[in-house]
This record gives structure tokens, sequence and C-alpha cells, in this order.
């Protein structure tokens, strides 16, 4: 339960990301700038934070053990998240582009076949945790309520654009972060791990800010200080709340996914920073029953992660 609790106040923050891009787009603000601005701010508070904790040098070792698995799942958990993300933002809304997002519930319980787990000191693929992938079902089906009404009023090519980079983002991100996490084996900390994947995700950033510097020219005062507020929020505290809850559940899928389902509550932290801050029109009552169908769905898998823990204290616990 402590982990959802992280989770749902993570996705608080992860929505600061939706609704400034959103609002940098309006502005005229290049996606390539909003996508690299958010990773060059973190890395400074990043740096701050594991060198007060004494953590670089053993960093450091872990980089220089694995550096192409570090390159590689940084860039997938990074990268190929954060670019497309941005990207879906220059042509859909913040409500769109958050809504597909949701996607990742489902695709980090897909992801399970691709991990392997220690049983009685043998390797055994993971299998999907079908419970937990019909409750992530339950999630999606609020989202699209939500959607529905809205998409009306977008075109299909917008729609298209908007949707597709967000699906690729939602794989990506489960993916790159578990694997990273199978590469550090538990030998660093949260704090450690998002340091590392920011450096080892720079030089696509450096590149990508290269080519906006030469192709838009560079940012404007307003994009560098929402970027700002998007790396502080999203990229440091969220990303590093994240981490630390699926840090603490990632011997269990069916707990893992229960984490992961949290960022479904991102949408309804948008949707009430878009009317407030954005001027955008409150949800009609079809998106309103799909905020009710995710709040339900959140609930069960709460449940069902309580009983998983309940089990697990049980069978842990000797017979006297």
């Amino acid at each position: 339960m402590k982990e959802i609790a992280i989770g749902i106040v993570a996705s608080l923050f992860f929505a600061v990301t939706f609704i400034l891009n959103h609002a940098m787009e309006m502005q005229g603000g290049s996606w390539l700038w909003s996508a690299s601005l958010r990773y060059f701010f973190m890395l400074p508070f990043l740096l701050i934070i594991v060198f007060y904790r004494r953590g670089f040098s053993q960093l450091s070792n872990e980089i220089k053990v694995q550096p192409t698995a570090w390159l590689l799942w940084s860039f997938v958990g990074f990268v190929l998240f954060y670019a497309p993300l941005t990207y879906a933002a220059a042509f859909g809304p913040g409500w769109l582009v958050s809504g597909t997002w949701q996607f990742t519930i489902v695709a980090g319980v897909l992801l399970a076949p691709l991990f392997m787990t220690v049983i009685a000191g043998k390797k055994v693929r993971q299998k999907i945790p079908f419970i937990s992938l019909l409750i992530s079902c339950v999630i999606l089906v609020g989202i699209l309520l939500i959607q529905i009404p809205q998409a009306q009023s977008v075109s299909f090519k917008s729609l298209m654009l908007g949707i597709l980079p967000v699906i690729v983002a939602a794989f990506a991100y489960p993916l790159g972060n578990r694997k990273m996490m199978d590469v550090c084996g538990g030998r660093i900390d949260t704090f450690q791990r998002v340091l590392g994947m920011t450096i080892a995700s720079m030089p696509a950033w450096i590149i990508m800010a290269i080519y906006a510097l030469f192709t838009v020219g560079l940012p404007s005062t307003g994009q560098l200080f929402q970027s700002l507020l998007v790396g502080i929020s999203s990229g440091v505290i969220a990303t590093i709340l994240f981490f630390i809850a699926t840090d603490r559940v990632k011997d269990h899928q069916g707990k893992l996914a229960a984490v992961e389902a949290t960022q479904s509550t991102e949408i309804l932290f948008v949707i009430i920073g878009e009317v407030i801050l954005l001027g955008i029109p409150f949800p009609n009552s079809i998106a309103l029953a799909g905020l009710g169908v995710i709040i339900v769905g959140m609930l069960l898998h709460s449940y069902y992660t309580m009983i998983l823990g309940r089990k697990s204290t049980a069978q842990q616990t000797p017979s006297s």
C-alpha cells in the first residue's frame, strides 16, 4: 500500500510534464528543446544529491563495468520515453497525450515474460500476472471513456500523431526502468540509478539540442523556465519517487503492475491542471464516468496488492 501511495504522489508531479509541454507548444516552443532541456536541468540537481550522499564513485564504477547496458537501457528508458511524449504534445492537447500514456499500465504487465527470476536457485521466466492485467484493463476502459468525447474535436492526423509516439513511450519507459533494475542488481540506490541513466542518455539530448539550435534557434526565456519546472517536478521528484516505489516491489510482477498502474491518476491531475491553468473545458459526463472507472481500478489494484502482501507474510511466517 505504501508503494501505491508513493506512485500516486509521483503521478501528481509527473502531471506537470503534460501540462507544461502543452503550454510550451501553445506558445510556439520546439519539442526538441522541451525534451532536451528537461534532462539538462535534471543533471545538476541529481549530481548534488548523489555527491552529498557520497555515492558518485560507486555509480561510476557500476557504469564502467557495463557501459553498453547503461547506454542502451538509459536510451530506451529516458530518450525513447520522453522524446515521443514531447513530440506528441506538438499535435495534441495534454489530456490526449496523458490519456494515451496510460497504455503503459497494460504495457508494463505485458513485458513480464522478458524478465527472469530466481526460484530455488534456478532462473525462471516470469509470467504475465493475469489478474493484474485484468485490473489494468479496467483502468484502460476508464481512460477510453475519457478520450471518446475529447477525440471528437480533434482531426484524425492530430489524433494519430498524438497517440502513436506515446504508445512507443508507454512500452519504453517500463522496459528501460526494469532492465536497469536488473543491470544494477540492487547494488546502487534510486538516486544513483536516476543520475546514471541521465548521464548515459546525455549524448542523445546533446545531439537533439544541437539540431534544435540550427533548425529553430535558441529557446525562449519562458520555455527555459517551464523546462526547469518540468525538470525539477517531473524529472527529479516524480522519477525518483516512482523508481523508489518500483524498486521496493521489483521481485513481484503483480505488485509491480499495481505500482505502475498508479500512473493512471496522472490524467486526473492533468485535467484539473489544464482546466485551471490553460482554460480547457471541464470534462463532460462520459469523461467523468471514465474518471470513476479509473478510481475503481486503482482501488482494485490496492486491494489485490494488500492480499498479495498478506499471503507473502503468511508464507514467510513459520508455523508453530
